[in-house]
């Protein structure tokens, strides 16, 4: 049962964010949890994959839910009093797994195993006992640490107990990030430099305006007759490195992510847009040293090679000569790792056969099958609009939004370069897929802006300005 002890989030979000985590910081109350027996599982330090709602539990209050195979949370300044600890949890899932509670980090010293199995429904509680391997003397870093044979959503947590004696100290919490379908508005551009909302990046607005003032110099081209009139350039990019990591959501916490496939320079943990630049690249089109990544395909659980990887530059409005390049620094996530939802033939955002080669479906609906010839394909098509002040947000998304009319408007102004990613695989599609995110449509990409400016205002002035068709060069082809 919940009690009126537990935790409380303060109402005022601390003015900090570390590395655009996309993590809320905030002040947390100094009483313990349940009279020094329970750790509310909402009160995290920090989480990947976590969201909280209300609980039909006993006591009312909050759970944490929505959490899949390789999700996590920390509690800072937890103190075990015993080694019988116990876990509060309801699922829906008939996949089980286990939770895992380590010290220190995901994958520190493993203490302790809660079993998840069915429970009937995902506010259907029970309690799961599990012992600690030992007793940690003092206050520690606790990491729980979802495992399921599944890749989508399993468990929900109300909350730990940690042994006779335990106690959850004073400590930051978080507060979960929006989800990616909210609405989120920006800080005023008033507000003081010092201090933004937490998980808003501010752009660096010299250095945009500097190179505004280069983009705005560039000479416009005569196109010549014959030239197909679609605002469009490409750059072509082979994989550059794979690991369970993720600079943009998870910054600075190697291995806490599913599988990702990079192109471009090498990513890791750790990267960021400036790091890139001094990095060589995949990509053949001169002057992109940008980064990008989707989740890793498998087959039966092994990785599917790529056959090729095409990001096209273009602009959907209805007057593209309004497009800007990217400012600097610029990071975007399009798509839900976490959606889990069949995508059957017909669906948007789905996968695909190259020339309209599908001859069926797999078992459970979610993957084309393709005829010889006929490769697995994925395009995955950014928003086209800019909110003209911030190069990330809280959710990776907010400060990016679609286009009203065939024009950037509103909160929204700022027309940028429109990214398609087409992801090609050596793959004729059908049973056994799955991506390390889980279901076909939990397919999602991440972008990384490290483009020489000097490269990218001409492709953008000359191609998409003028609404005209180029290859990886500010030079015009036909067909």
């Amino acid at each position: 049962m919940r009690t009126a002890k537990r935790v409380i989030i303060g109402a005022a979000v601390v003015a900090a964010v570390a590395a655009a985590s996309g993590i809320y910081l905030a002040t947390a109350s100094a009483d313990e949890i349940g009279a020094g027996t329970k750790l509310e599982a909402e009160a995290w330090s920090a989480q990947s994959g976590a969201q909280t709602e209300n609980t039909a539990d006993a006591g009312g209050g909050k759970n944490v839910g929505w959490l899949a195979n390789g999700d996590w949370m920390r509690y800072d300044n937890v103190t075990l009093g015993g080694t019988d600890l116990t876990a509060r949890i309801a699922a829906q899932s008939q996949a089980g797994g286990s939770i895992e509670l380590h010290l220190g980090s995901p994958t520190g010293e493993l203490l302790a195993t809660f079993p998840v199995a069915y429970t009937g429904g995902w506010q259907k509680w029970t309690t799961v006992a599990a012992k600690a391997s030992r007793l940690p003397s003092g206050p520690q870093s606790v990491v729980a640490v979802m495992k399921s044979a599944q890749q989508w959503d399993f468990v929900n947590i109300n909350y730990f107990t940690l042994g006779a004696n335990g106690s959850h100290g004073p400590a930051t919490a978080t507060v979960a990030p929006p989800s990616p379908t909210a609405t989120v508005a920006p800080p005023s551009p008033t507000a003081s430099a010092s201090a933004p909302s937490a998980g808003w990046v501010d752009v660096d607005k010299a250095k945009w305006q500097q190179e505004l003032a280069a983009f705005n110099a560039v000479k416009q081209l005569p196109v010549p007759a014959g030239t197909t009139r679609v605002a469009e350039f490409h750059t072509d990019c082979s994989v550059s490195n794979e690991a369970k990591d993720d600079p943009i959501v998870l910054p600075g916490l190697p291995g806490a992510s599913h599988m990702h496939t990079f192109f471009g320079p090498t990513v890791d943990a750790t990267t960021k847009p400036a790091d890139l630049f001094a990095r060589s690249t995949t990509c053949n089109a001169k002057g992109d040293n940008s980064a990008y990544w989707v989740p890793q395909l498998m087959l039966n659980g092994q990785p599917v090679k790529m056959k090729s990887f095409r990001v096209y530059y273009g602009s959907r409005l209805a007057d593209p000569s309004v497009t800007a390049p990217f400012p600097p620094g610029l990071v975007m996530v399009q798509g839900d790792a976490k959606r889990q939802v069949t995508t059957p033939k017909g669906a948007s955002g789905q996968f695909w056969c190259a020339g309209s080669a599908e001859t069926g479906r797999s078992d459970d609906g979610n993957w084309p099958v393709c005829a010889p010839g006929g490769n697995l394909i994925f395009q995955l098509t950014f928003q086209d609009c800019w909110d003209g002040q911030h190069i990330d947000s809280p959710d990776h998304k907010s400060h990016m939004g679609p286009m009203q009319n065939g024009q950037c408007t509103g909160k929204y102004p700022v027309a940028i370069p429109n990214l398609s990613f087409m992801v090609n695989y050596e793959s004729l599609g059908g049973n056994g897929l799955s991506l390390s995110s889980g279901m076909a449509s939990s397919m999602h990409g991440d972008f990384m802006n490290a483009w020489n400016p000097e490269n990218l205002g001409p492709l953008v002035k000359i191609c998409l300005d003028a609404k005209a068709k180029c290859g990886t060069t500010p030079s015009f082809t036909g067909g």
